[in-house]
């Protein structure tokens, strides 16, 4: 049997984001048959996407919305992969300063348009950054935070794995 790929994109500014998507990729990677690839958002490419049997997409919120350089990420991967993910798995993280809404339906929009199949609900991190100072500054996610992170990759992975995805 052939192994599964998954892929791992992500941005961070304030490190949050980094530890949600280590710690999904960390999950998965406990999953026999299964390889992981953690990609920061401008180096990942449309092979890389083509190249991947399932997907996590973890971004901030920044204003209101999906970071910028995650949304450059899809835009230089769209046409590339249109029509030819059909079907395929991914899970979102989303590390939020208020609720992380808009980000994730900014996501789960475009992965409609791959036509991509969402395994579970967004998974959002609030860390309730709302001053200038408390946005900028260095996040630590928490341990059961983190644990959710972990369990949704190693969902994604067994899913991927057992040819359930």
């Amino acid at each position: 049997m052939n192994p599964k790929t998954l892929l791992v994109v992500y941005h961070t500014m304030t490190g949050g984001t980094a530890q949600m998507a280590q710690a999904a990729a960390e999950g998965a990677r406990g999953e026999p048959g299964v390889q992981v690839r953690l990609l920061r958002a401008p180096e990942a490419q449309p092979e890389d996407v083509l190249g991947a049997d399932g997907y996590v997409f973890a971004t901030p919120e920044n204003l209101a919305a999906m970071a910028g350089l995650m949304k450059d990420f899809f835009d230089r991967c769209y046409y590339a992969a249109l029509d030819r993910l059909n079907g395929r798995p991914y899970a979102t993280l989303i590390c939020a300063g208020s609720d992380g809404q808009n980000a994730a339906r900014q996501l789960e929009r475009i992965a409609t348009g791959w036509r991509l199949n969402a395994i579970a609900p967004a998974l959002i991190v609030c860390t309730h950054a709302q001053t200038p100072e408390a946005i900028a500054r260095p996040k630590q996610i928490g341990a059961d935070d983190l644990a959710q992170c972990r369990e949704l990759g190693a969902a994604l992975a067994a899913g991927l794995a057992l040819g359930v995805f």
